[in-house]
């Protein structure tokens, strides 16, 4: 039974790994049916937010991974999936630091760098989201001077 587990647990990772959510949602399902353990609970919840919308479950899944593993960065890689999915970006990153603060995870890292740096605002002294260090962020850009 747990080689079972344990080879749906491997297929249903690789599946998630190569972007196929739909096949990985069928692996992480017949897991969670032989045991439900905290990284299948937590890969299912991004296995149903990004497949089934459901995101309120899909949370609370990851969130219960976290408190029975809170060590583990795939679980915190998860949860910032998940995060990313709702457009939580403030929330996702913060989990995925989270995450890189127990382990180096390399997924982690590379989702990191897909999201990329902000640059810092044209005028510090005004907020990030003022129209003027929008347009003159804007403008500079397109000059190429920023």
């Amino acid at each position: 039974m747990d080689e079972d587990l344990y080879s749906l647990i491997a297929r249903g990772e690789k599946a998630l790994a190569d972007g196929e959510t739909l096949v990985a949602l069928m692996h992480f399902e017949r897991a969670a049916a032989l045991r439900n353990i905290p990284v299948v609970r937590s890969a299912f919840g991004y296995c149903i937010a990004k497949e089934r919308q459901q995101y309120q479950k899909a949370l609370a899944l990851c969130r219960e991974a976290l408190t029975e593993e809170p060590a583990d960065p795939r679980h915190y890689y998860h949860l910032g999936r998940i995060y990313l999915l709702t457009r939580q970006k403030t929330q996702a990153i913060a989990a995925f630091r989270r995450g890189l603060k127990l382990q180096r995870y390399q997924p982690i890292i590379d989702e990191l760098r897909r999201l990329g740096v902000r640059k810092p605002p044209v005028f510090s002294s005004l907020p990030r989201d003022h129209v003027l260090n929008k347009s003159f962020g804007k403008l500079l850009t397109r000059f190429g001077t920023r």
